[in-house]
């Protein structure tokens, strides 16, 4: 008997894979432009990468689009955060008046910017009790990120916002990739040591609770993560069925795509990870996903952050790419004075 699960399985057996010939495209112009081979190092790399998965040369970012997910979750409960679930509200608002770090860097990069709002007001079941959501809802959810592109994107970056998620990430990455509790726990938005306690006991109970259901990426997403996350992994793979590069921001949001090459190896080919995270151990989820980040600046807020200031990087590429001059436009010698 088929159940929801079936039709994201089937998705992701339907990605397309990327255009060679763009890529190949924009690596003949990238030979002739005034500058030594490879001299702008991973910018012509995240150009080529963009026209790949576009399925065009040159690539364009003409309607770039960073969009936040929120959720909360029943697991703040056990005193996981530094903050209370109040600020899930709050944050939204802040949004919503242009209050945010998001809202900066948006406007300073010409970068679109959407929230969604995933039943903020219904927190997810405690995972160190019970599911945080059954398959059906977590399929509906999925659903619902994937109509983050519905509108129309050439370039997604996608981040979140919920008290208590560092937690859910974390418990996510240790179905996922196995090993103790406390290795992937962070500080998260700051808690003391006793908060890192509970944090790790909380992770624990949650594994202890589902021991026995983690064989199934998308069962361990249902049961330990939460809308926002689920509600990425529908982004990441609407985006990839529609040919729109992907730019990923940190810790929590990584733990979505985790859960798709989980299915799939081959399931985070079109994204980037934005940055890499001080929370946690980022750095190894992204090693073991095969991403390589654009920056590292230190940075732990979410809230997309990280992926808006690398698109602001992919956009400046691209204007490299586009806008410079070849030898021969600019009466320039080439290698070996050609």
């Amino acid at each position: 008997m088929s159940g929801p699960f079936d039709d994201i399985r089937n998705l992701v057996r339907s990605m397309p894979g990327a255009d060679a010939e763009a890529a190949a495209m924009v690596a003949a112009r990238d030979a002739v432009l005034t500058k030594p081979a490879g001299a702008l190092g991973r910018l012509e790399g995240l150009v080529s990468w963009m026209a790949a998965w576009q399925g065009k040369a040159p690539p364009s970012f003409d309607r770039p689009l960073v969009c936040v997910f929120a959720g909360s979750h029943g697991v703040t409960r056990k005193g996981v955060s530094a903050f209370p679930d109040a600020v899930n509200r709050q944050m939204l608002d802040n949004f919503a008046a242009g209050g945010a770090a998001i809202n900066q860097l948006c406007a300073a990069y010409g970068l679109g910017f959407k929230v969604f709002d995933l039943a903020l007001d219904m927190p997810t079941g405690d995972i160190t009790e019970g599911p945080a959501l059954d398959e059906r809802a977590c399929v509906a959810t999925m659903a619902f990120g994937m109509e983050a592109v519905a509108a129309g994107t050439d370039c997604l970056g996608i981040g979140e916002m919920g008290i208590g998620n560092t937690t859910v990430a974390a418990s996510l990455y240790a179905a996922l990739f196995g090993g103790e509790a406390s290795h992937w726990v962070g500080h998260g938005t700051g808690v003391d040591g006793a908060g890192l306690a509970r944090k790790v006991a909380a992770v624990e109970a949650a594994l202890a609770c589902h021991a026995g259901h983690l064989t199934d990426p998308l069962d361990i997403l249902r049961r330990l993560g939460g809308r926002e996350i689920a509600a990425m992994a529908g982004a990441i793979l609407a985006a990839r069925l529609q040919h729109v590069p992907v730019v990923i921001d940190g810790y929590v949001s990584t733990a979505a795509a985790a859960v798709l090459h989980a299915l799939d190896p081959s399931a985070l080919d079109h994204c980037v990870a934005g940055h890499l995270s001080a929370e946690g151990v980022h750095a190894e989820v992204l090693e073991r996903l095969g991403l390589t980040p654009v920056l590292s600046l230190g940075m732990r807020l979410g809230e997309g952050s990280g992926a808006a200031m690398a698109m602001g990087v992919i956009k400046g590429a691209l204007a490299c790419h586009t806008g410079m001059a070849t030898f021969a436009q600019a009466g320039v010698s080439g290698r070996d004075g050609a």
